[in-house]
């Protein structure tokens, strides 16, 4: 029986494999384009009385393979895929969760020494944000050897967040976002 089990385990993982390499990645204007999202999901606040009150809004971060300070999942957009796609996928690999790409949060410009290459050499990247509503939290994942998940109150996320460009995609374009969605829906 644990020999299955094993092996299930296996075939899982041999579906969720991490694209590398650049060769598809798409460039506009020497800037590398990327994609990513803001994960998110609702915690219920319990009141002392047992009733139930707010729901308090957490995000998904993980972990930086390059240093200290948490990231949302991005990367890069390739050839081959809608926008909404390399997102969903980037949510995947680096973060091991699937849900519900609600809507797009905002563009933001980024430079980076890693992203270096012949099609931009001064490592320019532009990032599509997305909100995702996370319904799902994989078991395996394809960068679960590299990656750790936490799930943080937004002000914790703001502490927290490796890139002023990634705080600036959670303060300006998610917070903004989600405040107009919860207006929205009173």
């Amino acid at each position: 029986m644990g020999h299955v089990g094993c092996c299930e385990k296996q075939g899982k993982m041999s579906e969720l494999v991490a694209r590398t390499g650049r060769h598809q990645q798409r460039y506009e204007d020497g800037c590398r384009l990327v994609a990513g999202c803001v994960p998110f999901r609702y915690r219920s606040c319990n009141e002392s009385d047992g009733t139930e009150s707010e729901k308090i809004v957490e995000v998904l971060m993980i972990n930086s393979t390059s240093g200290p300070g948490l990231l949302f999942p991005k990367g890069g957009w390739e050839n081959d895929e809608t926008v909404e796609e390399a997102a969903r996928r980037e949510a995947i690999e680096e973060a091991g969760v699937k849900g519900d790409l609600l809507d797009c949060i905002g563009y933001y410009d980024f430079k980076s020494k890693t992203l270096q290459d012949d099609f931009s050499p001064e490592g320019l990247c532009k990032a599509a944000m997305f909100a995702l509503l996370v319904k799902e939290e994989l078991e395996y994942w394809p960068e679960q050897s590299t990656r750790q998940r936490s799930w943080l109150t937004i002000p914790e996320a703001l502490d927290c967040c490796r890139h002023p460009w990634m705080r600036q995609a959670l303060e300006e374009g998610f917070m903004k976002w989600h405040a107009t969605r919860m207006s929205s829906t009173e």
